[in-house]
């Protein structure tokens, strides 16, 4: 599904279901150097349990055009004005990495809009180290192979995550190569890791947020270890924890951790 949001085209994978007004809907951010597909498996679950789902390709990445974001406040910024493309008074919003920076900064910005807000694998301050981020600049393919070390506390899949002989490394990381390579323009690495090493308002921010909040975080996580949320999680004001065993890419390592934290924070309808 393509919207127009700010006179570009958006992508949004809605799980395989038309867009229906009279449910309820969830948007779902991506992180750095990913898109839409790293949620495909609690996408798909839920587009057919009575959600509208939207998973987005960030502006300038993969199917999305536009200038990719500089900065978390853009970005949210962008999150808004997507559901006005949508026609969606209220929605809410589940953000991974970078995206629950995103997330959170637009529940902030429009506490009216978001119904409930999940964070998963969220940190606060989200620091990127100076050798990380120059190596993004300059190598982004040797940053592509550190980061997926720190990324993953499993090489092997579960059965339901996308099948026997999946390779949870290998798949990151052709992944992170395909959307670096889907802009000739920018460098999204860097930009993105930027955007989250820059972004100062997290507890400000979560101080503003009126919504029921989900932390979805990884035991193993190196990339946003769990202790690391805990600024966040101490500004909150109606706030839920779910710890599972994985490392940062939750959704592949964990799928149906992060799928059952989801549908009974969400509590879809019957």
């Amino acid at each position: 599904m393509y919207l127009s949001v700010n006179g570009d085209k958006t992508y949004c994978y809605t799980g395989g279901k038309a867009f229906n007004p009279d449910q309820p809907t969830v948007v779902f951010i991506h992180g750095v150097l990913n898109d839409h597909s790293v949620w495909i498996l609690q996408t798909r679950y839920l587009a057919h349990h009575h959600w509208n789902v939207l998973a987005l390709d960030l502006p300038g990445h993969c199917k999305s055009a536009g200038a990719p974001p500089v900065s978390v406040e853009e970005a949210a910024q962008f999150i808004l004005a997507l559901l006005d493309a949508a026609g969606v008074k209220q929605a809410a919003l589940v953000g991974h990495s970078f995206g629950s920076l995103i997330a959170l900064q637009a529940a902030a910005l429009a506490p009216e809009r978001v119904s409930q807000l999940v964070l998963v694998g969220t940190a606060f301050p989200m620091k990127v180290s100076a050798a990380l981020l120059e190596t993004a600049l300059k190598e982004p393919q040797k940053a592509i192979e550190m980061v997926n070390v720190y990324s993953h506390s499993t090489l092997a899949p579960p059965p339901s995550t996308l099948g026997p002989g999946t390779w949870l490394y290998g798949g990151s990381r052709a992944l992170m190569r395909r959307v670096l390579a889907s802009n000739a323009q920018v460098n999204l690495f860097h930009r993105g890791f930027k955007a989250c090493d820059d972004y100062r308002a997290g507890e400000a921010a979560m101080g503003a947020v009126t919504c029921p909040v989900l932390f979805v975080l990884g035991r193993a996580d190196q990339m946003t270890q769990p202790r690391a949320a805990q600024s966040l999680r101490g500004a909150a004001a109606h706030a839920k924890l779910v710890t599972l065993d994985a490392g940062h890419q939750l959704m592949s390592e964990c799928p149906d951790g992060v799928l059952g934290a989801l549908l009974d924070f969400l509590k879809p309808p019957a």
